[in-house]
C-alpha cells in the first residue's frame, strides 16, 4: 500500500477522483462504440467502391483498346489531357478524430482532345477513367479515414483500459484502506474515551 495520510479530506478528495476517473470510463466507452460504429459503415463502403472501380476500369480498358484498335494507338491524343491537380482535401471531426474529405474541382472545359480524329470508342474510355479517378479519391478518403479511427479506436481502447483495470481499482483500493484506517482510528478514539470516563467515576 502507498503512502497515504489516511484523513477524512483525503478520502473525499479519492472519491472524487474515482468518481472522476469512472466518468472518463464510460466517455471513452462510448467514444469508442461511435467510433467502431463509424468504423464499420465506412468498411463497407470499401467493399462497394472497390466493386465499382474494378468495373469501370474494366469497361474503361475495354473502350480503350477499341479505341487503340480503330484509331491506333491513342497516346498522342492522351497527351492532349491535362494532368489532375483539382484535388481539394478539407477535414472534418468526428468524436474528435479529423478525417478527410476529398474532393475533386469539377473542369467544365470540355473534352480537352476534340472530335475530329476520334471516336465514341475513345469518348467512353475517357467517361470511364473520369469515373474511375472519381471513385479511386472516394476510396482514398474512406480508407484514411478507416485507418485514422482504427488508430483513434487503439488509443481510446488503451485509455479505457488503464482506468479500469489500473487507475479505478487503485482508487477503490485506497479509498477502502482509508476508510478502515479512519474506523480503526474511532474504535481507538471511542475506547479512549470510555476509559478516560470509567477512570472519573
Amino acid at each position: 500500500m502507498p503512502q497515504i495520510n489516511p484523513t477524512k479530506s483525503v478520502l473525499i478528495s479519492t472519491k472524487k477522483s474515482l468518481q472522476l476517473a469512472k466518468t472518463g470510463y464510460d466517455l471513452l466507452d462510448h467514444k469508442r462504440n461511435i467510433l467502431t460504429r463509424e468504423i464499420m459503415s465506412m468498411l463497407d463502403d470499401i467493399k462497394e467502391i472497390q466493386a465499382q472501380i474494378s468495373a469501370s476500369y474494366a469497361a474503361a480498358y475495354g473502350a480503350l483498346q477499341n479505341a487503340n484498335l480503330t484509331l491506333g494507338i491513342c497516346d498522342e491524343i492522351a497527351r492532349a489531357v491535362p494532368i489532375e491537380d483539382g484535388v481539394i482535401i478539407e477535414l472534418h471531426s468526428v468524436m474528435g478524430v479529423e478525417l478527410p474529405d476529398v474532393k475533386l474541382e469539377e473542369n467544365n472545359l470540355g473534352n480537352p482532345y476534340g472530335y475530329f480524329n476520334t471516336n465514341s470508342y475513345l469518348d467512353e474510355a475517357y467517361l470511364k477513367f473520369a469515373e474511375v479517378k472519381k471513385l479511386t479519391l472516394r476510396l482514398a478518403e474512406i480508407e484514411n479515414s478507416v485507418c485514422r479511427l482504427a488508430i483513434a479506436i487503439k488509443k481510446t481502447q488503451k485509455r479505457a483500459n488503464a482506468l479500469k483495470n489500473i487507475v479505478i481499482p487503485r482508487l477503490e483500493e485506497n479509498i477502502k484502506y482509508i476508510s478502515s484506517e479512519l474506523e480503526e482510528k474511532e474504535r481507538e478514539e471511542f475506547t479512549r474515551m470510555k476509559v478516560i470516563k470509567s477512570g472519573r467515576k
